[in-house]
């Protein structure tokens, strides 16, 4: 559109402070910032990324780290609750649903 009403003016003014150089100058200041915009989004991607992945490494750390609580204490053990475990006295054990009586 703008290069269409610098064809017919380039200074071509519409009134109201609406003028074709103003035109220019805004479609250049919201390039500008779509360009802010999505280097910044990049940027949020890359730290997502390494959050992500940060997690995964504690998620496997703390497992190992339960696992060598397990390995010294055992898994009934209080040491091992206290670590975040659930010791094997306080599972709970599945209960088998029986199949409704047929008439």
């Amino acid at each position: 559109r703008l290069d269409g009403i610098q064809s017919i003016d380039y200074n071509l003014d519409a009134g109201g402070g609406f003028n074709a150089p103003g035109y220019l100058t805004t479609i250049n200041e919201l390039r500008s910032e779509v360009s802010a915009y999505n280097t910044a989004l990049s940027n949020i991607d890359a730290l997502n990324n390494q959050v992500a992945e940060t997690e995964r490494l504690l998620a496997e750390y703390s497992e190992r780290m339960l696992l060598g609580v397990a390995a010294k204490y055992g898994k009934d053990s209080r040491e091992y609750e206290m670590a975040g475990g659930v010791r094997k006295r306080d599972r709970k054990r599945p209960t088998r649903r029986l199949a409704a009586a047929t008439s």
